[in-house]
C-alpha cells in the first residue's frame, strides 16, 4: 500500500484522491479551504460528479481516504504528493500559477523525507522546472525530491471512468527513476504509459485540449456554412465520423465549448506562443468561432421572437455540459447576459447546476422543472443537452407556452417532429430542416 497526498479537492484532486484510494492506496486529500475539508469529513461533496460521493464514502469507511488542512499531517510518511490545484486564466490569458506556487512552498517547508512531487494540474510548459526551483529555495534543509508531470485527461461528468479506464498515462521528468515509480502507481489501470521529459509532457496536455477545442470550432464553422447552403450539420457530422481518420467524437455542433479546461487551455497555449514570438492564428480562430456561437443563438432567437424587450425566455440547462454543476465559462452565462441586456425576462431550469448558478446569475429566475419553466414563455432555448430534456412531453410544453418557439442550441430535437408538434423551431446548422 502506497501513501499518497493529493493537494486540492476540486474536480481533478478529489477524483484523483478517491480513485487512487479505490486502487488500494492510502490517500490523504489536503486543501487549505477549511469549509471544504470539514464538509468532506461529514460526507458533503464540494462538487457534483456522478458516482463520486459513493466512491468517497466507500474509501473513507475502508480507512484508505482521509482529509486534512494540515501539511505536516498530510506529508508524514507520504511518498507521492500530487498537486491538483486550480490554474485559472490570468488577465491576458496566461495560466495563473499562484496556487501551484503556494503548494510547492508549503511542500518545501513541511517535508521531512524524500518525496516525488507530481504536477497533476494543467500548467504551462516549463512549470515542472519552476516548481522544482521553488521547492529547493524554500526547503529548511536539503532533502532529495523529484518533480514529475502527470497531466490529467478527465472529462467532467465521466471523470471516474476516465481515471479508471484512461486512453493513456503521460509522465514527464528529468528523473527517470521517479517517473517509473509514478508509472507503477498507474499500472493497475492497464493503459499505455508514456514517459518523456517534463516540458513535452506538459505540452501534450495543452496540445490535446487545443486539438479537441479545434474540432468543436471546426464543426461549428461547418454548421454556419450548412445553414447558408441548406445542409444538415447533424447528418454531415455522422458522415464525417465514419471516417476513422476523423472519428465521431467532438463533432456536435451547437453553442461551443466551455468549462474549466478548453477555454483557459487554448488561451494559455496562445499566450505561450505569443510570448515566444509565434503567431497562433488557428488558436485565435478557434476562440473567435467559439465566442460567436453564443451570439448566434441569440440572433436566431431574435429572428423568431422579434423585439426581446419584455419577452419571457426560458433556458433549458445552465451547466456548460450535462452531468456536472460546473458553470465556468458556460454558454448560459453569456446568453443570459445578452438576453437581459436586450430587455428580456430570463428564467431557467437545470437538474444540478441551479445552486451554483444562483450566485452567478442573480437576475435569472430559477424554476422547479421544465414545465414550470415553460409556463407563459415567449420562447425556450436548449442550452445544455441533459438526457431528461430529450424525453420531455413536448406537447405539454407547447400547451403552456405563450408562443411555441424553441431555439435548440444543442440540436437534440428532430426538426420535422418539432414542426409536426406546431413549434417554430431553429436548430444550429440544420439548413433546410429549419421552418
Amino acid at each position: 500500500m502506497k501513501q499518497i497526498c493529493v493537494i486540492g479537492v476540486g474536480y481533478v484532486g478529489l477524483v484523483t484522491a478517491a480513485c487512487f484510494a479505490d486502487l488500494g492506496n492510502r490517500v490523504i486529500a489536503l486543501d487549505i479551504n477549511e469549509e471544504k475539508i470539514e464538509g468532506l469529513k461529514n460526507g458533503i461533496m464540494p462538487i457534483y460528479e456522478p458516482g463520486l460521493e459513493e466512491l468517497v464514502e466507500r474509501n473513507v469507511k475502508a480507512g484508505r481516504l482521509s482529509f486534512t488542512t494540515s501539511y505536516p499531517e498530510a506529508l508524514d510518511g507520504t511518498e507521492f504528493v500530487f498537486i491538483a490545484v486550480g490554474t485559472p486564466s490570468g488577465v491576458d490569458g496566461e495560466a495563473d500559477l499562484r496556487y501551484v506556487a503556494q503548494a510547492a512552498r508549503s511542500i518545501a517547508e513541511n517535508m521531512k523525507a524524500p518525496l516525488i512531487v507530481v504536477n497533476k494540474s494543467t500548467v504551462p510548459v516549463g512549470t515542472g522546472d519552476w516548481t522544482a526551483d521553488i521547492i529547493r529555495q524554500h526547503q529548511k534543509e536539503p532533502i532529495p525530491f523529484a518533480v514529475v508531470s502527470c497531466p490529467e485527461f478527465l472529462r467532467e461528468g465521466s471523470a471516474i471512468g476516465d481515471f479508471m479506464q484512461p486512453y493513456r498515462t503521460v509522465l514527464g521528468s528529468t528523473d527517470r527513476e521517479a517517473a517509473e515509480k509514478v508509472a507503477q502507481l498507474h499500472l493497475p489501470l492497464r493503459a499505455p504509459i508514456m514517459i518523456t521529459d517534463l516540458r513535452t509532457a506538459e505540452m501534450i496536455k495543452y496540445a490535446s485540449n487545443a486539438f479537441l477545442a479545434t474540432k468543436i470550432s471546426f464543426i461549428n464553422e461547418i454548421a454556419n456554412i450548412c445553414e447558408a447552403l441548406g445542409a444538415d450539420v447533424k447528418e454531415v457530422a455522422v458522415g464525417m465520423g465514419y471516417d476513422k481518420r476523423i472519428g465521431p467524437m467532438f463533432l456536435d455542433a451547437g453553442l461551443g465549448y466551455g468549462g474549466s479546461c478548453f477555454p483557459k487551455d487554448v488561451k494559455a497555449l496562445a499566450y505561450m506562443a505569443e510570448e515566444k514570438g509565434r503567431h497562433p492564428q488557428l488558436l485565435r480562430a478557434v476562440m473567435e468561432i467559439n465566442d460567436d456561437r453564443r451570439r448566434l443563438a441569440v440572433k436566431r432567437l431574435r429572428e423568431l421572437v422579434g423585439d426581446l424587450q419584455g419577452a419571457i425566455i426560458g433556458l433549458l440547462g445552465l451547466s456548460f455540459k450535462p452531468n456536472t454543476d460546473d458553470m465556468r465559462d458556460a454558454p448560459s452565462v453569456t446568453i443570459a447576459d445578452l438576453l437581459t441586456k436586450a430587455g428580456a425576462n430570463v428564467r431557467a431550469y437545470d437538474p444540478v447546476a441551479m445552486p451554483v448558478a444562483r450566485t452567478i446569475l442573480p437576475q435569472v429566475e430559477m424554476c422547479r422543472d421544465p414545465y414550470e419553466l415553460a409556463e407563459g414563455c415567449d420562447a425556450l432555448m436548449v442550452i445544455t443537452d441533459w438526457n431528461e430534456f430529450k424525453q420531455l412531453d413536448l406537447l405539454r410544453i407547447k400547451s403552456v407556452m405563450k408562443r411555441p418557439i424553441l431555439v435548440d442550441g444543442r440540436n437534440i430535437y428532430d426538426p420535422q417532429l418539432m414542426k409536426q408538434y406546431g413549434f417554430r423551431y431553429r436548430g444550429l446548422g440544420r439548413g433546410y430542416n429549419d421552418n
